[in-house]
């Protein structure tokens, strides 16, 4: 699956991205099989709460050209394009310097040997050594326009030396390699003492991490404008669903007065039996109430679409894509046949009893053509997993061995298990589906592995 991939984002999020061309539709399904152990379900995590406060949607220009990084040379040059444009020009030459750099900071950390990982590292310094200085070729004269240079230099520059300083702390312990590490160090002191001599930050900001932390936050943003579409969110079935409150309040209430009317036939007078009676009948009104709204709405709304995103330029307002959302709880029957067929093909031991979760997305580009230099833009959904692990237990446990008569014991941590099968279909309807297995404890992800079709695991 060439087009699409499943990787970890955080600690306990995974990242899933696709590209869409101009005038495309995609269509994404993720399956999600959750153990019964996890106690995930209806009641514990309803389908909108995840989804508000654990999905979350993006779609920007992109270009598989990262090192470039990118499109036209006198993108940060005002003399060779028009001045209206250099803002725009600037942040999608600022962005993708920080996508390949983000990029290539999480492969090399996955380096776990000294001789690959310091080379690797110094490959990348050089390279964005090499991007910042294109960038800082040409400083522009006109005070807004060098606000807006000065703004993204800022902010390049503190990332830069942020994610090598991460880089170095997390590198493998090797005496053999002191000059390679020591020059990344010098790199990163260069940024910092640019900073200074430009003034980029005061000192009362550089004192406290908070300020200057927020600071470049909102640095990042600003370079996104123009490259990172705007989002219109729109809740769907939602005059649908006040229809059936209604339609159910309504039916309970007429129900409710044929008892009222019947109780105050039988009951010739006022009397404490009368009082109670249609405290009674009130009361399983309220009760029996949403629980039959909520039953007939689940009914009602299965297999609806539930929400929908349009994507937006930033700067001249143009529509460029709509996302619609489906996102539900489904039962064994309801998967398709080759999804079920990759469950099924799990070793019997691994086969637990286990709650369906079904996200659906149907993306559809409205444009027929991008910024120039831009083939394709990138569809980003991002999966927090935490609400899937809040009711597992905590701590470690102890694995004890024999040994010459010798009790040893070695601590083990508990970890769990979630499968998911993507399936993607393109615009010629051509579907393509894959299994993964993801590993995780309560604190992180340990492990994502693509299934192959002829493996059992």
């Amino acid at each position: 699956m060439n087009n699409i991939k499943l990787t970890q984002d955080e600690n306990l999020s995974i990242k899933v991205s696709y590209q869409l061309l101009p005038s495309d539709q995609q269509r994404l399904d993720l399956y999600f099989s959750l153990p019964d152990e996890m106690g995930v379900g209806p009641k514990t995590l309803t389908e909108e709460n995840y989804f508000h406060h654990s999905i979350q949607c993006r779609s920007a220009y992109y270009s598989d050209q990262l090192h470039l990084p990118l499109v036209r040379s006198r993108f940060i040059s005002q003399q060779k394009g028009e001045q209206s444009d250099y803002r725009l020009n600037l942040n999608l030459f600022s962005y993708q310097i920080r996508i390949a750099l983000d990029t290539d900071i999480k492969q090399t950390l996955k380096l776990k040997e000294s001789a690959d990982f310091y080379p690797q590292a110094i490959e990348i310094a050089e390279q964005i050594s090499g991007l910042l200085k294109k960038l800082r070729r040409y400083t522009p004269p006109d005070q807004k326009l060098k606000a807006y240079f000065e703004n993204a230099d800022n902010y390049l520059s503190w990332q830069v030396e942020q994610s090598f300083l991460k880089l170095i702390s997390r590198a493998p312990k090797s005496s053999d390699f002191t000059s390679e590490r020591n020059f990344l160090l010098a790199f990163c002191r260069s940024e910092n003492e640019y900073r200074e001599e430009n003034q980029y930050n005061s000192q009362v900001t550089l004192a406290d991490p908070n300020r200057i932390t927020n600071k470049m936050r909102l640095l990042q943003r600003l370079i996104e404008y123009g490259v990172v579409f705007q989002k219109d969110f729109k809740n769907l079935n939602s005059s649908l669903n006040r229809v059936v409150r209604g339609t159910v309040t309504a039916l309970i209430m007429t129900f409710v007065m044929a008892l009222v009317l019947n109780a105050r036939t039988n009951f010739t007078e006022v009397t404490i039996a009368l009082v109670g009676m249609l405290g009674i009948i009130y009361g399983l009104r309220e009760i029996f109430k949403d629980d039959i709204t909520r039953i007939i709405w689940r009914r009602i709304q299965k297999g609806l679409p539930k929400w929908k995103i349009i994507y937006s330029h930033s700067i001249n307002k143009t529509r460029v894509s709509s996302q619609t959302i489906w996102l539900e709880y489904i039962r064994n029957k309801d998967l398709p046949k080759q999804v079920d067929k990759l469950f099924q093909k799990r070793r019997q031991q691994n086969k637990q009893a286990a709650q369906l979760l079904h996200f659906r997305s149907n993306t559809k580009v409205n444009v027929k053509s991008f910024l120039p230099g831009y083939d394709e833009i990138q569809q980003n959904i991002y999966f927090n997993l935490t609400p899937f692990i809040r009711f597992l237990k905590k701590g470690e446990g102890r694995l004890y061995s024999l040994d010459n008569n010798k009790i040893t014991k070695q601590a083990v941590e508990r970890r769990y298990q979630i499968n998911v099968v993507l399936m993607h279909t393109d615009k010629q309807h051509q579907q393509r589906t894959q299994r993964f297995k993801i590993t995780l404890n309560r604190s992180n992800i340990i492990n994502i592995e693509a299934i192959q079709s002829n493996e059992d695991d």
